[in-house]
């Protein structure tokens, strides 16, 4: 009879067993459904993501890395200096190996690309090839090499094939050294750029400058708004929420163009100063780094005022009162409880206008002068003016690199977790 019992717990429990296991295979199966159904929602939008964000980004961005033209436009020469050491001249199948790509890039006419490639990197380069594209000889008298140095002495200059040999790719160095005033000498060891050519570091750290310095102006500024806007009544919060937000319906050119028309010589405010007996004569306000500063700080405010306020709002008002009742001043009770709460909004909004202050390129275009414009004009002149892609990619790397440098900092300091918008 025990037996019996026991044998009929067993077969129970193996049942019991059975059906769990068929419970968790369609539990696990329909929680793959949801994650698919899940995914196929969000497909359009991370394909749209990668159409329109991601692949010309990464496009634009690989012309500070990649540099196929010269590989592409002389091919034979390129492949003939792999092998040289670059301690002395190359040999003669080099020479006589440039004098064939010259030609066939002259009749296929790319040898313009070539020229202008090579004079990123040695000044005079493009009217050295033209030159000598052009006083070819038919049939040579002589060797190659002869040929060549006898049309220009510089290609009897260890220098002019070094910049050949670097521009051979398909990958390079060349324009990420240049964006930080560093170049490759003639033995390939990286060097400072000559002090007449060295800009970029400067702007660099005039932009990080500049940035930080707007996001101290906007935190010092936004801080007392947002604290203001959270101690008001819901309904009156909303009407100075709103006016804070107003600026966003006007362009921000015409919000620029704006501080032009009041900080100019002849502009309101000087007019104002003048008519009032303030000033004797009218302030120099435009063309500056005052003005860059008051024109970004006016923009870039509500990006610091909006956060700060979401995590206030979120702060109960009794934790400050209750620090009062046990003794605290009202500026101890602010220091140690009220203002430790606000970090992560602090932290978001000085993330967020720093980010965007790097970036910035029509405000410090129309109000500053010549030493108050940021990377990103840079960016644009070798883009749009020069058409030098490669120098406008490696600009556009170290925005960047900068960027998520100073995410990395925000995250190690604060913590992108804590980042709470109320």
């Amino acid at each position: 009879m025990l037996r019996g019992a026991a044998a009929s717990l067993h077969a129970a429990l193996a049942s019991v067993d059975k059906d769990a296991g068929n419970l968790r295979r369609a539990l696990r199966k329909s929680r793959r459904r949801e994650q698919w159904r899940a995914a196929a929602l969000v497909l359009p939008l991370f394909v749209f993501l990668a159409a329109c964000f991601v692949v010309p980004i990464g496009a634009m961005l690989s012309h500070g890395v990649i540099d196929p033209d010269i590989v592409r436009i002389l091919p034979t020469v390129t492949d003939a200096l792999k092998s040289w050491d670059g301690h002395e001249l190359p040999p003669e199948s080099a020479y006589a190996a440039l004098i064939t790509d010259i030609r066939a890039a002259r009749e296929a006419g790319t040898l313009a690309s070539a020229a202008t490639r090579l004079n990123y990197d040695v000044p005079g380069f493009r009217t050295l090839l033209f030159g000598t594209g052009r006083q070819l000889p038919a049939e040579l008298s002589g060797s190659s090499r002869e040929t060549l140095i006898a049309i220009d002495p510089k290609w009897g200059d260890r220098e002019t094939w070094a910049a050949l040999r670097r521009a051979g790719g398909p990958l390079t160095d060349f324009y990420v050294l240049g964006a930080l005033d560093l170049r490759r000498d003639a033995d390939g060891s990286i060097t400072g750029a000559p002090r007449e050519q060295r800009v970029f570091r400067d702007v660099l750290g005039r932009t990080l400058w500049i940035s930080a310095m707007v996001t101290v102006i906007c935190l010092v500024l936004g801080y007392p708004v947002a604290y203001v806007i959270a101690a008001q009544p819901p309904a009156r919060a909303g009407v100075l929420l709103f006016l804070v937000l107003l600026p966003f319906w006007t362009s921000l050119l015409v919000r620029t163009v704006a501080w032009v028309v009041l900080l100019q010589k002849e502009g309101v405010l000087n007019s104002l100063f003048l008519s009032l007996g303030i000033i004797d004569e009218p302030l120099k306000m435009i063309f500056n780094r005052f003005a860059v500063y008051v024109a970004m700080v006016h923009v870039l405010l509500p990006f610091m005022v909006l956060p700060v306020y979401s995590v206030m709002r979120s702060i109960p008002a009794s934790y400050v009162r209750a620090a009062s009742s046990l003794g605290a001043r009202p500026f101890t009770a602010f220091w140690r409880v009220y203002l430790p709460q606000t970090l992560p909004g602090i932290g978001a909004g000085c993330l967020i206008v720093f980010i965007q202050a790097l970036g910035y390129y029509i405000t410090p275009a129309l109000v500053g002068g010549a030493d108050d414009q940021m990377i990103s004009y840079f960016i644009a002149f070798y883009a749009g003016r020069t058409v030098n892609w490669g120098m406008a990619a490696a600009l556009s790397i170290m925005l960047l690199t900068a960027t998520l440098l100073l995410y990395a900092v925000y995250n190690r300091l604060i913590g992108v977790e804590r980042m709470r918008l109320g």
